[in-house]
Protein backbone atom coordinates (compact mmCIF):
# COMPACT_ATOMS: atom_id res chain seq x y z
CA UNK A 1 0.00 0.00 0.00
CA UNK A 2 2.96 2.21 0.57
CA UNK A 3 4.22 1.63 -2.61
CA UNK A 4 0.88 2.48 -4.10
CA UNK A 5 0.43 5.87 -2.41
CA UNK A 6 4.16 7.12 -2.87
CA UNK A 7 4.05 6.21 -6.82
CA UNK A 8 0.76 8.14 -6.52
CA UNK A 9 1.91 11.24 -5.02
CA UNK A 10 5.29 10.83 -7.82
CA UNK A 11 2.25 11.14 -10.64
CA UNK A 12 0.17 13.99 -9.32
CA UNK A 13 3.82 15.79 -8.53
CA UNK A 14 4.80 14.77 -12.07
CA UNK A 15 1.64 15.85 -13.59
CA UNK A 16 1.83 19.43 -12.32
CA UNK A 17 5.31 20.62 -13.60
CA UNK A 18 4.32 21.08 -17.85
CA UNK A 19 1.07 22.53 -19.38
CA UNK A 20 1.02 19.48 -21.36
CA UNK A 21 0.74 16.84 -18.88
CA UNK A 22 -2.15 18.30 -16.72
CA UNK A 23 -5.09 15.95 -17.32
CA UNK A 24 -8.62 16.95 -17.15
CA UNK A 25 -10.76 13.62 -18.86
CA UNK A 26 -13.69 13.88 -20.75
CA UNK A 27 -14.35 17.67 -20.34
CA UNK A 28 -13.26 18.52 -24.02
CA UNK A 29 -15.08 17.15 -26.83
CA UNK A 30 -14.49 18.43 -30.44
CA UNK A 31 -17.24 16.50 -32.00
CA UNK A 32 -19.95 18.29 -29.21
CA UNK A 33 -19.13 21.46 -30.24
CA UNK A 34 -21.66 20.65 -33.25
CA UNK A 35 -24.12 20.68 -30.79
CA UNK A 36 -23.01 23.37 -27.90
CA UNK A 37 -25.18 24.93 -25.63
CA UNK A 38 -24.10 28.01 -24.02
CA UNK A 39 -23.51 27.52 -20.09
CA UNK A 40 -23.28 31.32 -19.50
CA UNK A 41 -25.32 34.48 -19.52
CA UNK A 42 -23.90 36.72 -22.24
CA UNK A 43 -24.22 40.11 -24.34
CA UNK A 44 -24.06 40.50 -27.66
CA UNK A 45 -20.78 42.99 -29.21
CA UNK A 46 -21.07 44.02 -32.36
CA UNK A 47 -18.64 42.39 -34.33
CA UNK A 48 -15.49 43.86 -36.15
CA UNK A 49 -14.97 41.27 -39.06
CA UNK A 50 -16.71 38.73 -40.44
CA UNK A 51 -13.49 37.43 -42.29
CA UNK A 52 -13.95 33.26 -42.32
CA UNK A 53 -10.12 32.65 -42.03
CA UNK A 54 -8.79 30.97 -38.89
CA UNK A 55 -5.34 30.82 -38.60
CA UNK A 56 -2.97 29.04 -34.99
CA UNK A 57 -0.04 29.54 -33.63
CA UNK A 58 1.64 26.89 -30.68
CA UNK A 59 1.66 28.25 -27.50
CA UNK A 60 4.91 26.97 -26.95
CA UNK A 61 5.92 30.42 -28.69
CA UNK A 62 4.87 32.28 -25.33
CA UNK A 63 7.82 32.62 -23.63
CA UNK A 64 7.86 35.52 -20.98
CA UNK A 65 7.40 33.58 -18.02
CA UNK A 66 6.33 37.05 -16.43
CA UNK A 67 3.93 37.81 -19.04
CA UNK A 68 -0.08 37.69 -18.34
CA UNK A 69 -1.07 35.32 -21.27
CA UNK A 70 1.65 32.68 -20.34
CA UNK A 71 0.74 33.00 -16.56
CA UNK A 72 -2.54 32.33 -17.88
CA UNK A 73 -2.43 29.31 -20.09
CA UNK A 74 0.00 27.96 -17.20
CA UNK A 75 -2.72 28.32 -14.74
CA UNK A 76 -5.92 27.57 -16.33
CA UNK A 77 -5.46 25.90 -19.34
CA UNK A 78 -4.90 22.31 -20.47
CA UNK A 79 -3.89 20.31 -23.69
CA UNK A 80 -5.95 18.33 -25.11
CA UNK A 81 -3.79 15.60 -26.49
CA UNK A 82 -5.62 14.16 -28.97
CA UNK A 83 -6.51 17.57 -30.65
CA UNK A 84 -4.01 20.04 -29.69
CA UNK A 85 -6.83 22.38 -28.61
CA UNK A 86 -5.98 24.36 -25.43
CA UNK A 87 -9.14 24.68 -23.12
CA UNK A 88 -10.27 25.71 -19.75
CA UNK A 89 -12.00 24.06 -17.43
CA UNK A 90 -15.92 24.92 -19.12
CA UNK A 91 -14.23 23.80 -22.47
CA UNK A 92 -13.72 26.92 -23.83
CA UNK A 93 -11.13 26.98 -26.18
CA UNK A 94 -7.90 29.27 -25.81
CA UNK A 95 -7.51 31.87 -29.08
CA UNK A 96 -5.88 34.67 -29.58
CA UNK A 97 -7.84 38.07 -30.28
CA UNK A 98 -6.92 41.20 -31.00
CA UNK A 99 -7.30 44.59 -28.78
CA UNK A 100 -10.80 44.84 -29.87
CA UNK A 101 -11.88 41.90 -28.11
CA UNK A 102 -11.07 42.86 -24.46
CA UNK A 103 -8.43 41.40 -22.19
CA UNK A 104 -6.56 38.22 -21.63
CA UNK A 105 -9.25 36.36 -19.98
CA UNK A 106 -12.12 37.22 -21.74
CA UNK A 107 -14.67 34.77 -22.86
CA UNK A 108 -16.72 34.94 -25.79
CA UNK A 109 -19.38 32.69 -27.69
CA UNK A 110 -18.28 33.10 -31.29
CA UNK A 111 -21.38 32.03 -33.77
CA UNK A 112 -20.50 31.13 -37.59
CA UNK A 113 -23.05 31.21 -40.24
CA UNK A 114 -23.09 27.30 -39.88
CA UNK A 115 -25.04 27.62 -37.26
CA UNK A 116 -22.05 26.15 -34.98
CA UNK A 117 -21.09 27.83 -31.72
CA UNK A 118 -17.47 27.90 -31.07
CA UNK A 119 -17.00 28.30 -26.89
CA UNK A 120 -13.29 30.88 -26.82
CA UNK A 121 -11.56 32.38 -24.61
CA UNK A 122 -8.47 34.68 -25.27
CA UNK A 123 -5.47 33.77 -24.13
CA UNK A 124 -3.36 35.79 -26.28
CA UNK A 125 -3.60 39.28 -27.75
CA UNK A 126 -2.28 39.82 -31.75
CA UNK A 127 -0.31 42.65 -31.39
CA UNK A 128 -1.55 46.03 -32.65
CA UNK A 129 0.96 46.42 -35.08
CA UNK A 130 -0.37 43.10 -37.06
CA UNK A 131 -3.71 43.92 -37.20
CA UNK A 132 -6.32 46.99 -38.60
CA UNK A 133 -6.86 50.29 -36.84
CA UNK A 134 -9.37 48.99 -34.72
CA UNK A 135 -7.45 46.49 -33.33
CA UNK A 136 -9.47 43.32 -34.75
CA UNK A 137 -8.29 40.92 -37.50
CA UNK A 138 -4.81 40.50 -38.84
CA UNK A 139 -3.91 42.27 -41.68
CA UNK A 140 -2.00 39.70 -43.67
CA UNK A 141 -4.57 37.64 -43.55
CA UNK A 142 -7.71 38.90 -42.64
CA UNK A 143 -7.93 36.21 -39.30
CA UNK A 144 -10.59 37.13 -36.61
CA UNK A 145 -9.46 34.23 -34.55
CA UNK A 146 -6.19 32.40 -34.02
CA UNK A 147 -6.16 29.51 -32.31
CA UNK A 148 -3.49 29.02 -29.61
CA UNK A 149 -2.58 25.67 -29.82
CA UNK A 150 0.15 22.20 -29.24
CA UNK A 151 1.39 22.13 -33.34
CA UNK A 152 2.65 18.69 -32.42
CA UNK A 153 -0.83 17.01 -31.66
CA UNK A 154 -2.38 19.01 -33.65
CA UNK A 155 -0.31 17.97 -36.92
CA UNK A 156 -1.68 14.19 -35.78
CA UNK A 157 -5.08 14.74 -35.58
CA UNK A 158 -6.22 17.37 -38.46
CA UNK A 159 -3.17 16.87 -40.76
CA UNK A 160 -0.77 19.08 -42.89
CA UNK A 161 -1.69 20.17 -46.60
CA UNK A 162 0.02 22.18 -49.41
CA UNK A 163 1.93 24.27 -47.55
CA UNK A 164 3.22 21.69 -44.98
CA UNK A 165 0.75 23.61 -42.08
CA UNK A 166 -1.95 22.28 -40.04
CA UNK A 167 -5.03 22.80 -42.74
CA UNK A 168 -2.77 24.51 -44.90
CA UNK A 169 -2.55 27.05 -42.10
CA UNK A 170 -6.05 27.60 -41.65
CA UNK A 171 -8.72 25.62 -39.51
CA UNK A 172 -11.68 27.17 -42.04
CA UNK A 173 -10.46 23.89 -44.27
CA UNK A 174 -12.34 21.90 -41.36
CA UNK A 175 -15.84 21.46 -41.50
CA UNK A 176 -16.48 22.39 -37.72
CA UNK A 177 -14.83 25.77 -38.23
CA UNK A 178 -15.55 26.54 -41.40
CA UNK A 179 -17.90 29.57 -42.16
CA UNK A 180 -18.22 33.93 -41.58
CA UNK A 181 -18.63 35.10 -38.08
CA UNK A 182 -22.23 36.59 -37.30
CA UNK A 183 -22.65 36.67 -33.90
CA UNK A 184 -20.13 37.46 -30.67
CA UNK A 185 -21.09 37.38 -27.51
CA UNK A 186 -18.97 38.09 -24.10
CA UNK A 187 -19.64 35.53 -21.53
CA UNK A 188 -20.22 36.89 -18.23
CA UNK A 189 -20.02 34.99 -15.09
CA UNK A 190 -23.69 34.38 -14.29
CA UNK A 191 -25.58 30.35 -15.17
CA UNK A 192 -27.63 30.41 -18.03
CA UNK A 193 -31.08 29.65 -16.92
CA UNK A 194 -31.93 28.03 -20.12
CA UNK A 195 -28.71 25.55 -20.11
CA UNK A 196 -30.20 21.73 -19.71
CA UNK A 197 -27.97 19.21 -18.26
CA UNK A 198 -28.63 15.66 -20.00
CA UNK A 199 -28.66 12.73 -17.68
CA UNK A 200 -28.20 9.48 -19.24
CA UNK A 201 -30.80 6.73 -18.55
CA UNK A 202 -28.51 3.84 -16.92
CA UNK A 203 -27.34 5.91 -14.27
CA UNK A 204 -25.74 3.43 -11.15
CA UNK A 205 -27.33 3.55 -7.98
CA UNK A 206 -24.72 3.61 -5.99
CA UNK A 207 -26.36 2.59 -2.62
CA UNK A 208 -26.71 -1.08 -4.17
CA UNK A 209 -23.66 -1.29 -6.43
CA UNK A 210 -20.34 -3.44 -5.29
CA UNK A 211 -17.88 -1.54 -5.69
CA UNK A 212 -15.50 -3.88 -5.43
CA UNK A 213 -17.12 -5.75 -8.95
CA UNK A 214 -17.25 -2.93 -10.77
CA UNK A 215 -14.15 -3.96 -13.00
CA UNK A 216 -11.86 -6.79 -12.94
CA UNK A 217 -8.16 -7.06 -11.83
CA UNK A 218 -8.62 -5.56 -8.57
Amino acid sequence: MRKILLCFLCIIFLSGSALEFQEEADIFDINSLYDYQKAFKSEEVIPCSCNKTKTYMDYRMITSTSSTQYKYIHNYMTVDEETGFLYDDDGFIGVALGSYYGIIGDRYYFTLDSGVVLPLVKVEEKADGDTDSSGCYHTGDGSVIEFVIDKQAAEAYFGRYGNGLVLSGNYNNYDLFKGEIVKVEKVLDEPNPDYVVYVRDDVIDFDNYDIFNYASGY
